[in-house]
């Protein structure tokens, strides 16, 4: 497959140059994301696809109890056991619009080197193998027809580090030494066997960093993982230059087949720097093929501060602590990326309350926020899981206006609770305090957002007299009418009545408040 020819180059100012950020996305604020593919299967959470290979893991005490010994079965017999036999996409989607989404996501590919579509280019597919139909086909459709935006997130081009424990071996115990299944099979080995004609090699990314021999503790083992195929590299393998090419047609097609509306590199900066661009360029003449204009939105990582007038920055399970000039994303989980049914278990996942201040917090900066539902391999949701997205439905009901197509205000907010810029730093904030505030602005209005419910009157600091010039003319609690209140050189004082939700907003109207 050809690239897209266009006015786009591959290069970061032939992007920025192009690139402007689509009003749709501005205005979506919050997107749904199903992280969901064949590492869903043994429901024990993210990364079990490496795991499994490192003895003294959780996950390989798992895969020992469970399926055997990962040198007689390791990862391509879970990805054949996903079935989906309960996935029931028109359903889910219907909850996620009531739950808010305007845009929805679907893992295209992890790690675990599997394309969750119709791939041309790579054959280790769902078409052939596990639930046999096109994943992402399914849902592209059904987010089209219930009228969202539809992305697709691409994490591959790490498979070929992230893979290596699998051609590793037992450091200690009875079948110390023998090497996993990725190491010792080929495709001649399928012959009459439910993968014949496959081969696994293309699968497990091949031999790019294999651990040696005579490593005999499971601390040394883990030692050398960590220092070697444990780093998080963009780079392609140094001995295999055909990886990274099939990663780009892997890409491209996957792009040119569903016309995503949004893609999400897994990548610090973009995979394989100059064929990231390469992708990125294809990506973009292709929207001008199809709307006339750039009209999608790629998301990758730890960008430089010019590459994010190119691309949209992505903070994984992390904060900012200040307004963007730019918009830009955070994309969490309500649990662990991929199932974990001990999240169910202990009720450890995120409550409907956390994630609406998350949203709060994240927009009142600029920014959307991608929230990933966990599937189990069924295709299924659990029954916690309905109630965090009934919670946010109840919520977006009432309180939508203040988020929806909204813009940040001139400040974001105010309040005692200072949150950690960065990624995946969400276990170390603190909880939310009813003078935590953030706000927003629509039609007119100035909205706050109050992060935990006030139990006596607050004020509100932002909005005192010679902080801001204009006249306020109405206070109103969204789904609970007007609010008596009062101003000064302290702030906008507010009697609001005693709430049993989460996250009140009160709408302010007035003349000159935004001046």
């Amino acid at each position: 497959m050809g690239q897209a020819r266009g006015p786009v180059q591959a290069s970061w100012p032939s992007l920025i140059a192009n690139f402007r950020y689509p009003d749709w996305f501005r205005d979506a604020k919050l997107g749904l994301w199903a992280h969901w593919g064949p590492q869903s299967v043994p429901e024990q959470g993210d990364w079990y696809g490496r795991f499994l290979y490192m003895q003294g893991h959780p996950d390989y005490a798992h895969h020992l109890k469970n399926y055997g010994h990962p040198a007689d079965t390791g990862m391509m017999e879970i990805v054949n056991r996903w079935t989906a036999e309960r996935w029931d996409p028109e359903a889910l989607m219907r909850r996620y619009v009531k739950a808010g989404a305007k845009y929805f996501m679907t893992l295209a590919n992890h790690h675990d080197n599997f394309d969750c579509y119709d791939s041309r280019y790579h054959a280790w597919n769902a078409l052939r193998i596990g639930p046999k139909r096109d994943v992402v086909g399914t849902w592209e459709k059904i987010a089209r027809r219930a009228g969202l935006k539809f992305g697709v997130s691409n994490h591959s081009a790490h498979a070929w580090h992230w893979y290596q424990p699998g051609y590793g071996y037992d450091p200690t115990g009875p079948r110390k030494g023998e090497r996993y299944d990725a190491f010792k099979l080929t495709k001649a080995d399928g012959r009459g066997k439910w993968w014949d004609g496959l081969d696994p090699q293309e699968l497990y990314t091949g031999r790019h960093m294999v651990v040696p021999d005579g490593i005999e503790s499971i601390e040394a083992m883990n030692k050398w993982h960590d220092a070697n195929d444990g780093q998080w590299m963009e780079h392609g393998p140094p001995d295999d230059a055909r990886y990274v090419r099939q990663w780009l047609l892997r890409q491209t097609d996957l792009i040119a087949k569903y016309k995503p509306d949004l893609c999400y590199f897994d990548d610090y900066g973009l995979p394989f720097g100059p064929v990231g661009l390469e992708a990125i360029a294809d990506y973009y003449n292709r929207s001008i093929e199809w709307h006339g204009k750039i009209d999608v939105v790629v998301t990758a990582k730890n960008l430089k501060a010019h590459e994010r007038f190119g691309v949209v920055q992505d903070v994984e399970r992390g904060f900012s602590d200040h307004l963007w000039d730019e918009p830009w994303q955070t994309d969490t989980c309500i649990g662990d990326w991929f199932y974990n049914v001990a999240r169910l278990r202990d009720r450890s996942y995120k409550t409907a309350e956390q994630v609406i201040q998350r949203l709060a917090d994240v927009v009142s900066k600029n920014g959307n926020l991608l929230l990933s539902i966990p599937q189990p391999g069924d295709g299924s949701i659990d029954a916690e899981e309905e109630k965090i997205l009934d919670g946010m439905a109840g919520w977006i009901a009432v309180h939508g206006e203040a988020i929806f197509g909204s813009r940040p205000w001139r400040i974001f907010g105010e309040g005692p609770t200072r949150l950690q810029a960065g990624m995946q730093n969400e276990g170390a904030a603190k909880p939310f305090q009813p003078e935590d505030i953030r706000f927003t602005t629509n039609k007119g209005a100035l909205y706050a957002l109050f992060l935990a419910p006030p139990s006596k009157p607050i004020t509100v600091k932002a909005l005192a007299h010679g902080e801001w010039r204009g006249e306020i003319e109405r206070v109103t609690l969204l789904g609970g009418g007007p609010v008596r209140h009062r101003r000064d050189a302290a702030g906008l004082h507010l009697d609001l009545p005693r709430s049993e939700g989460f996250v009140p907003v009160v709408r302010i109207d007035g003349r000159g408040i935004f001046a």
